[in-house]
């Protein structure tokens, strides 16, 4: 509890600041806001009608300030261009990116902690060698890239998981997991790659502790050293990547889901900046970083759990 008391201050100030500077992303752009929305070729009264509705006639701060109120209460304006809530247009795509989100971080989990052990406890073999030469290429290839070829893969080639679409898990269970294999897979494989070098590094900083050889000494398994008392200490970092992942992961679905088709939070921002829609993209970023903050709140406050030294640290 004093842990959550010292850091509220901490996410509070951050969240305004972020509240304050997405605001500013429409009221900083040159021109008129409601010209760049509209377009040029609309009418006087249209544009004045736009101008009212946004407030833009009024101070910043009192704007700026009436703007937070609203979002407080999870209104978030209406797209001009679309006539929808922004709030009920992210919610309704928010179930697409979350799934492609967390089937990513588990499949790329479920793979890098046994890689990442077996490579610690070969440290310097071929075998070490070859999962970093892996890891190393994985890393090295461009989200886009993998989706691409995952789908002349295993769509066009093998015909295995369709190219494109989306179907609600509600409607069909299995059908829902076979759109979503490939991107999530697509999201997967560049985060495999960080989590494994990541823990890799850290255990075998662990393995290296005095604790560690006292384990051994007393003729503990190496398979009971390393998940009982190597994996936890070694996992600050990797659950540090995985809370920053978790936050940003719509940012990384952007690309991936236009590639794909699929009707997720990513191609929302993707569609809305090309059609201008300025107050879609407000909400969707304010959207998008309120998560990322949060998260990572969360993820500050789990370090207690695995380390309880962090909660009388100063």
């Amino acid at each position: 509890m004093k842990l959550l008391l010292r850091k509220l201050p901490w996410l509070v100030g951050t969240l305004l600041a972020v509240s304050f500077f997405t605001f500013m992303l429409v009221s900083l752009l040159p021109g008129d806001p409601a010209v760049l929305i509209l377009g040029a070729g609309v009418s006087p009264e249209a544009i004045a009608a736009l101008r009212l509705e946004m407030g833009l006639d009024r101070p910043l701060l009192i704007r700026y300030l009436d703007w937070l109120g609203s979002a407080l209460t999870g209104d978030l304006g209406r797209s001009p261009m679309t006539g929808q809530l922004v709030m009920d247009a992210i919610l309704a795509r928010l179930p697409v990116t979350v799934q492609l989100g967390l089937m990513a971080i588990v499949i790329a989990l479920t793979f890098a902690i046994p890689l990442a052990m077996l490579s610690a406890s070969f440290a310097g073999s071929k075998l070490d060698r070859t999962i970093s030469g892996i890891g190393f290429a994985l890393m090295s290839v461009p989200g886009f890239m993998m989706a691409i070829f995952l789908i002349l893969i295993f769509a066009v080639t093998l015909g295995w998981f369709p190219a494109t679409g989306w179907i609600p898990f509600s409607v069909s269970p299995l059908a829902n997991l076979r759109n979503a294999l490939l991107p999530a897979l697509s999201l997967a494989m560049i985060e495999l790659a960080l989590y494994m070098r990541l823990l890799r590094t850290d255990l075998i900083d662990t393995l290296q502790q005095d604790y560690i050889t006292l384990a051994r000494a007393k003729g503990m398994p190496a398979w009971r050293i390393l998940t009982r008392h190597a994996l936890r200490p070694s996992s600050f970092s990797l659950l540090t990547v995985v809370g920053l992942q978790l936050g940003g992961v719509i940012s990384g679905a952007i690309i991936v889901e236009e590639i794909f088709a699929l009707p997720g939070v990513g191609r929302l921002l993707y569609q809305s900046i090309l059609q201008r829609d300025l107050l879609m993209v407000q909400g969707i970023v304010l959207f998008i970083a309120t998560a990322y903050v949060l998260v990572n709140f969360l993820v500050d406050l789990c370090y207690s759990l695995l380390d309880p030294r962090v909660r009388y640290a100063g």
